[in-house]
């Protein structure tokens, strides 16, 4: 593992962290956020593509992200009305996405500078990060001890690691928030990658992304991937605004087993990327709020649809169906545990 200094936030260095593994795949993180800015995966020729979309600097990060490749907490997704009642207690989030709370809110868990050292992992390069979100921080209560790991092995997996306790009762769902363009992260749009997900349900959600309560099989909706087809097929069918893919995809198996959950394709270079995950859901969503005035590496600018996420999660605003649906409740003496691994790979043409 090699590190770069890459500036200071409120008086913490913040750094740049490169991790390659034996076959020559290369991932560069940073401590703020816990961000991979780049992944550097090879095409059935061999040739090299960063498959991240992000930016080259730390000031641009700072200065507005759409989440790019970072963890997001203490809550991801969507609050409704940013409040919620726990033990007989009501707490108000701040609302900050069409009246919910998103994403932790304001100062979420991708925009606070993290502890970070190497760890010891065999046949990987990896690293881990950790922080105490404190007690009232966003107006979550307890003191929420996280850590992350990112590990990038011999098998070419980026093996995604969370854990986190708590010493008051309090919510938690995590998630890794990375775009995705098998392409290269400066390829232009993701309609062509080819999707397979082992999920026979989904959530609809209203006209705020928030869910309905209903879980509904996916048979004749945009939301059939159980055969193969390319993320644009279906996206005009959706029917949000702005168009296309939103929304939490249940996968088939129970929670809290490691278990495959989808397959990308990207046809013309070859590149594979397959997913795993013991959590409830995963929200896909393809970049549909990106709308050019992202400009990234390079210079690259990212249009609406340059970029898809599989954020694996628990189901979005579920503490507002507590009883019905997977709890996002964590108490004194639980462990919160979130495992997810993307493995890359190739295909010949065709």
């Amino acid at each position: 593992m090699k590190e770069t200094d890459w500036g200071i936030i409120d008086g913490k260095p913040v750094m740049l962290y490169t991790l390659q593994n034996l076959n020559g795949l290369a991932m560069q993180i940073t401590n703020y956020g816990t961000i991979i800015t780049s992944l550097y995966v090879p095409d059935r020729k061999g040739s090299m593509a960063d498959i991240v979309l992000g930016y080259d600097t730390l000031d641009s990060y700072i200065a507005g992200s759409p989440y790019f490749g970072s963890i997001v907490g203490r809550c991801a997704n969507r609050i409704a009305k940013g409040r919620f009642t726990l033990d007989g207690k009501t707490y108000q989030l701040a609302v900050n996405a069409n009246g919910s709370h998103l994403h932790g809110g304001v100062k979420g868990f991708d925009k606070w500078v993290w502890d970070a050292a190497p760890l010891e992992m065999p046949e990987a390069a990896a690293i881990q990060f950790r922080r105490i979100s404190p007690h009232g921080e966003e107006n979550y209560p307890g003191n929420l001890d996280v850590s992350v790991t990112y590990a990038l092995t011999d098998r070419n997996e980026l093996r995604i690691e969370v854990t986190a306790t708590t010493d008051a009762p309090t919510i938690c769902n995590l998630t890794q928030h990375t775009y995705w363009n098998l392409a290269g992260h400066d390829s232009g749009t993701v309609r062509h990658h080819i999707v397979q997900f082992n999920a026979d349900r989904y959530m609809p959600v209203d006209a705020s992304l928030i869910p309905t309560g209903e879980i509904a099989l996916v048979d004749g909706t945009p939301f059939d991937f159980r055969n193969p087809k390319t993320i644009g097929r279906d996206l005009e069918r959706i029917g949000n605004d702005p168009q296309g893919y939103d929304h939490n995809i249940i996968p088939n198996k129970g929670p809290g087993l490691l278990r495959p959950f989808g397959r990308i394709t990207e046809p013309e270079s070859g590149r594979v990327m397959e997913l795993f995950s013991n959590q409830p859901g995963c929200q896909f969503y393809t970049g549909n709020f990106l709308d050019g005035s992202q400009i990234g590496k390079g210079g690259a600018i990212y249009r609406q649809y340059n970029g898809f996420c599989l954020e694996t999660q628990h189901y979005p605003d579920a503490i507002h169906h507590e009883g019905d649906w997977p709890s996002v409740i964590l108490r004194p003496g639980e462990t919160y545990h979130h495992l997810t691994i993307a493995k890359f790979s190739t295909r010949e043409s065709g």
